[in-house]
């Protein structure tokens, strides 16, 4: 059974950089053809998807964040990370990782994490 856990700061302070954690057990980061990602949900919308880190460590970005995000991942430890640039209010979200199986396309996942609410405000 693969989990996935959330970790980070609950505030951030605008113009700061978001960074968070997610940490995989049950299954390996590197395991062909499986992409990993971020996905957030604002208070009252709907799911946003942020990006991807494959298996192979090549990333993917959506485009409305590609130019403050950036999705890394360190393998020794089973963790890929999140780092949002710039956090203003409108970051404001409860922030999941989640996996996508292959062949699937990037918005279809089969394991999420609990996810972590992230609050931008000085």
């Amino acid at each position: 059974q693969v989990q996935l856990q959330e970790s980070g700061p609950g505030l951030v302070k605008p113009s700061q950089t978001l960074s968070l954690t997610c940490t995989v057990s049950g299954g390996s980061i590197t395991t062909n053809y499986y992409f990993w990602s971020w996905i957030r949900q604002p208070p009252g919308k709907g799911l946003e998807w942020m990006g991807a880190i494959a298996y192979s460590g090549s990333t993917d970005y959506s485009p409305s964040l590609k130019s403050r995000t950036s999705i890394s991942r360190d393998t020794s430890k089973n963790q890929f990370f999140l780092q949002l640039s710039s956090a203003t209010p409108e970051d404001t979200a409860v922030y999941y990782c989640a996996r996508i199986p292959p062949n699937c396309g990037l918005v279809t996942y089969d394991y999420w994490g609990q996810g972590t609410q992230v609050t931008v405000s000085s």
